[in-house]
């Protein structure tokens, strides 16, 4: 069992639901078998008497110390995610998002492997409605040497599933606003400079997929915040002119597609 302290990184805005936040607590703080050293909670905004109620309940509850950071405005997650990152006590992050479920040796095994040198450690996810017990798709990540090549078309990471290394983070600049693809674009980032990275491909997250999941992949705002990714990608010689084109062609017009197929595409991509 690793003995590396480590943060839980916790984002919550006036969208998420309090029942489902005191879930995902639970899941990643209570009933794991590795427990975090410390809850960082960033509440991006005014948020709802619900979740602002489960938000201090959980801190004054909780055997694990609990920071609340507290924005005054919503922010948006990149400017949230740094603002948690300025306040954690430990150079090891793990991220959570207020709505899934953590599976109990989640931080186990993924500190287990972070301890052999790595930067960041992703895994495997499995999606599911209302409950666990409603299980759907198996998104199961590429591993070791392939995570490289993988990254230049797709994103490698479940990200809300990774743990890294805050000091490699900022090194490469952080989260910066990207659209909804700051990930991909941070991920991108640490592989070009070097960072050492894995995931563990079994499903240690449980992710809930709503009636809109789908719908939020695609349209013109998540095709402009495409579009903005790989220019920016290109521009740091991430993807060659190839890859890029290739890109603008598939990812950009995956965008535009009927949600239905969307969702198959999607699907395929990690279960097929």
């Amino acid at each position: 069992m690793s003995a590396t302290p480590f943060s839980l990184l916790l984002p919550v805005y006036a969208g998420d639901d309090a029942t489902q936040l005191r879930a995902a607590f639970r899941s990643s703080v209570d009933d794991q078998t590795l427990p975090p050293s410390e809850v960082v909670i960033v509440r991006d905004g005014p948020v709802p008497d619900a979740v602002a109620d489960a938000i201090a309940d959980l801190a004054a509850a909780s055997d694990v110390p609990v920071r609340v950071v507290e924005l005054e405005a919503n922010v948006g997650l990149a400017a949230a995610l740094e603002a948690g990152l300025a306040v954690c006590a430990h150079d090891v992050v793990a991220r959570m998002d207020a709505d899934d479920l953590s599976l109990p040796e989640r931080f186990a095994r993924q500190l287990a492997l972070l301890d052999t040198g790595l930067d960041l450690v992703g895994s495997g996810l499995v999606e599911f409605s209302g409950s666990l017990e409603h299980r759907g798709a198996v998104r199961t990540p590429p591993v070791g040497a392939n995570i490289a090549a993988y990254a230049r078309f797709h994103q490698p990471f479940n990200h809300p599933t990774v743990v890294y290394r805050r000091s490699v983070v900022a090194s490469v600049g952080g989260y910066a606003e990207m659209g909804r693809m700051e990930d991909y674009w941070l991920f991108a980032r640490m592989i070009h400079a070097g960072a050492r990275v894995d995931n563990v491909p079994d499903a240690l997250l449980g992710y809930r997929v709503d009636a809109g999941a789908y719908a939020r992949r695609g349209g013109l705002a998540l095709l402009r915040s495409e579009l903005a990714l790989q220019r920016a990608l290109r521009a740091i010689g991430f993807t060659t002119r190839a890859q890029y084109a290739r890109n603008l062609v598939v990812r950009g017009g995956y965008r535009l597609v009927p949600e239905r197929l969307r969702r198959l595409a999607y699907r395929a991509r990690f279960t097929g």
